[in-house]
């Protein structure tokens, strides 16, 4: 970054760095009806000073709270920052969530403004409306099937982005405003435990806890601006959230949303991604479904691929890093290169 880090304390200023350094390059691809369309960082920088224009119209203030309910989508990503601009909080929920597991998350947020992908998430916020009194607005991204809604709270993604372009020319000065008041000590994201051992809590993390940690985290993997990453992980999930959203926003590289948790590893071999990041129930999910094909391999494959596996375990984590390794063991490690583990990162996308 040509700019001193302290002074891209927020993800908004952070957003506007990457415009003006690398406006064109891709910042977000998104898979829709077997197409990748890209936005690119500056495309995306529009499009969030236009949300944000529009979100100020229709009353968010500093200090309010924006829930998102969705699958890792431009809009949704677009949506957050828009409303970081304007100095509010954004509150991630599980798209798998009941509507009754809703319930305790938007009141105790207080949440005034939600952004729903679709039809079955907005029919999952009508149903609680009544017990959520703050909520003044449910926008919502997909309208398949919403054609005869006409609660007063609803406005599409379409409808809200077009009404921030109309405003965005008064309301630069605004925009400009708030983005100079954001600081790194303000609220940035709200994400809610699990609620295994009682209610769920909200936990408030600043935009300066969350960039820290990307930062750090993208200096010790040795991440810069031209990696590629998969967003797959449930949004509400603050790890999703650091890898998909803190970090890309810190180092500029770009990442990719499948068009669907079905089509994840085919979508994942299309765009080959150099920075992959998992909890460990999906590498088990991807160690399965790769022994089980083996199973069906030759007695020759199978032996193969086992004695390379064991070779992998024993000195692989070694070689990668750039530690010692006796001569015969990288040779054996080149081999097994050619013969597996390359051909299994094609088949895996990595």
């Amino acid at each position: 970054m040509r700019a001193p880090p302290e002074s891209l304390d927020t993800f908004p200023k952070l957003l506007m760095h990457h415009a003006q350094q690398r406006g064109g390059r891709a910042a977000i691809r998104e898979k829709k009806h077997g197409i990748w369309k890209t936005l690119s960082w500056a495309q995306l920088s529009e499009k969030v000073q236009s949300l944000a224009s529009a979100l100020a119209e229709s009353g968010l203030q500093r200090g309010g709270n924006v829930a998102l309910v969705g699958d890792n989508r431009p809009r949704l990503y677009a949506a957050m920052c828009a409303a970081q601009w304007l100095g509010a909080v954004v509150v991630p929920l599980y798209q798998d969530a009941a509507a009754s597991e809703m319930v305790h998350p938007l009141q105790s947020a207080g949440v005034t403004h939600i952004f729903a992908e679709d039809q079955e998430q907005v029919d999952k916020i009508l149903e609680i409306l009544p017990q959520c009194p703050a909520v003044t607005t449910i926008v919502y991204d997909e309208d398949r099937g919403m054609r005869h809604y006409k609660q007063p709270q609803l406005i599409s993604f379409a409808a809200l982005r077009d009404k921030g372009m109309d405003l965005l020319a008064a309301r630069q000065g605004m925009l400009q405003d708030e983005l100079a008041k954001g600081s790194g000590t303000d609220e940035a994201a709200m994400f809610f435990t699990s609620g295994t051992t009682g209610q769920a809590k909200g936990v408030v993390l600043t935009h300066a806890a969350l960039i820290d940690r990307a930062r750090v985290a993208a200096e010790m993997e040795g991440l810069n601006d031209n990696d590629v990453a998969v967003a797959y992980l449930p949004p509400a999930w603050i790890g999703q959230n650091i890898f998909s959203y803190a970090q890309p926003m810190v180092v500029g590289y770009c990442i990719c949303c499948p068009e669907s948790p079905e089509t994840f590893l085919a979508d994942m071999r299309e765009v080959g991604p150099t920075y992959f990041f998992a909890p460990p129930r999906v590498l088990e999910a991807l160690l399965t479904q790769v022994s089980i094909r083996m199973e069906d391999a030759g007695r020759l494959k199978r032996a193969l691929y086992e004695r390379c596996i064991s070779l992998a375990t024993r000195v692989g984590a070694r070689i990668t890093s750039g530690e010692s390794v006796p001569l015969g063991d990288r040779l054996a490690y080149a081999l097994g290169n050619l013969a597996i583990y390359g051909p299994l990162r094609d088949v895996l996308g990595m």
